[in-house]
């Protein structure tokens, strides 16, 4: 049994999920190579605007202002079972952080997210 104390949903537990998340991904045989081709040397960049993204859709904070489907609809070589992957690590990660109840949220809005670009990607 997990006797790890979960963290509140706030800022600070938003920046934790999103650079382990990332960290995760980077990590993964498959993602890793596909999200590097992608950012490249902007992982800073990117782990900010993430950070926003996140805190706009978990807190509603607003902070995060740009098109995420035209910018994933522009990333190369995405196959089918990437979403798998994606959303098995975000659940990890998650679970790892979260209170049950807050975790399944975060990973309804992930599964939300995925699902529409699967079909933009996909049909």
């Amino acid at each position: 049994m997990d006797t790890t104390a979960k963290r509140p949903l706030d800022a600070d537990s938003i920046t934790a999920l999103v650079y382990g998340f990332y960290a995760d991904v980077r990590a993964d045989a498959q993602l890793g190579p596909l999200f590097d081709r992608a950012i490249g040397a902007h992982w800073d960049a990117h782990l900010a605007r993430m950070v926003d993204f996140w805190s706009t859709v978990a807190l509603g904070a607003r902070s995060f202002k740009g098109d995420v489907f035209g910018k994933h609809m522009a990333v190369q070589g995405v196959e089918p079972g990437h979403f798998a992957i994606w959303l098995r690590l975000w659940g990890q990660r998650t679970d790892a952080l979260f209170e049950p109840e807050v975790a399944r949220e975060l990973q309804q809005a992930a599964q939300g997210i995925a699902r529409n670009l699967f079909r933009g990607y996909f049909g």
